[in-house]
């Protein structure tokens, strides 16, 4: 059970447009209007991937006036991408001190 709920977390997570949505909530509550030109999606492509995104619990929603405002239901959700991005630095890291010994071989 406990794996299952994690990997449809996951499964939310696992797509980049949804990763650059939760990098701009990371920074607060934001509208879909303000993510539009960040991402280079339409409207209808954005709240989508929100729709998915709250369905999974990863982000919460208000209502203020006309527009719909959006922000992170955990701040955890950002030292996730922390963790993530910094995971990638490691990994890149390893690579290039990989292909260094390498050229170093010939």
């Amino acid at each position: 059970m406990k794996e299952e709920k994690i990997a449809e977390i996951l499964k939310a997570l696992a797509h980049p447009t949804r990763l650059k949505i939760l990098e701009l909530l990371k920074e607060g509550e934001r509208c879909v209007c303000e993510m539009l030109l960040p991402l280079k999606l339409n409207q209808a492509n954005v709240s989508q991937h929100l729709a998915i995104l709250k369905h999974f619990g990863v982000v919460e929603a208000k209502k203020k006036g006309f527009y719909v405002y959006y922000r992170l239901r955990n701040p955890k959700f950002a030292e996730i991408l922390k963790a993530l991005d910094e995971i990638l630095i490691e990994l890149l890291n390893e690579e290039q001190e990989t292909l260094r010994e390498l050229r170093r071989a010939k």
